[in-house]
């Protein structure tokens, strides 16, 4: 759902894909080829979310700020599945992993990845290309090379996501038995590789 807050309403681009089942509120912009997952809420009513190109938002993400500041979604920033962004900036490339918590004025750098269930305290400042895991949130290692293609190839696929959900997602009716002629889903990606 898509609301209007003190007469300001979201930006939406028209190549961007927000599931009906999301909430969008107020004063948010989102950019192209973002996809917004079901049950992510992203609320800019006390302040201001900017979301760039080529983003994700994960099912159950939750993006919000402290009142009078703006939450910045850098260019191709990654959000796992039910991570809370409460103010601050994503940098470029980054990868938020699922149910890690971002607190109020972080700075994550660009191409840096933060592991699942991490706690990022309020005002850290993550420069580029590190990997932050734990509670609180600590930085184990740079992010190599190989790491960083891995993640970039994973958001290709949710930056290719809207298009095919804007043509193909549709309410439908289960089946009561698996069809015959079923179509076969392709292999996507690979798994991790050390």
């Amino acid at each position: 759902m898509i609301y209007e807050f003190e007469g300001i309403k979201p930006v939406i681009d028209k190549t961007s894909f927000v599931h009906p089942q999301a909430n969008v509120t107020g004063n948010v912009i989102i950019g192209k080829h973002v996809y917004v997952g079901p049950g992510a809420v992203i609320r800019g009513d006390w302040g201001k979310v900017e979301i760039e190109d080529g983003c994700n938002i994960q099912e159950n993400c939750v993006i919000h700020m402290f009142p009078g500041t703006t939450t910045i979604l850098k260019a191709g920033a990654h959000l796992g599945h039910g991570c809370i962004i409460h103010g601050g900036i994503i940098g470029e490339n980054s990868l938020i992993g699922m149910n890690a918590v971002i607190m109020d004025d972080c700075i994550i750098g660009k191409e840096c990845i933060i592991g699942a269930l991490s706690f990022v305290a309020a005002k850290t400042v993550v420069k580029d290309r590190k990997l932050m895991a734990g509670n609180p949130a600590k930085e184990i290692k740079d992010v190599s090379d190989k790491m960083i293609k891995w993640k970039t190839e994973g958001t290709k696929l949710y930056q290719e996501l809207p298009k095919k959900c804007i043509e193909t997602l549709k309410e439908c009716e289960p089946l009561n038995e698996i069809e015959k002629d079923r179509p076969k889903q392709k292999k996507i990606f690979k798994t991790w590789e050390k």
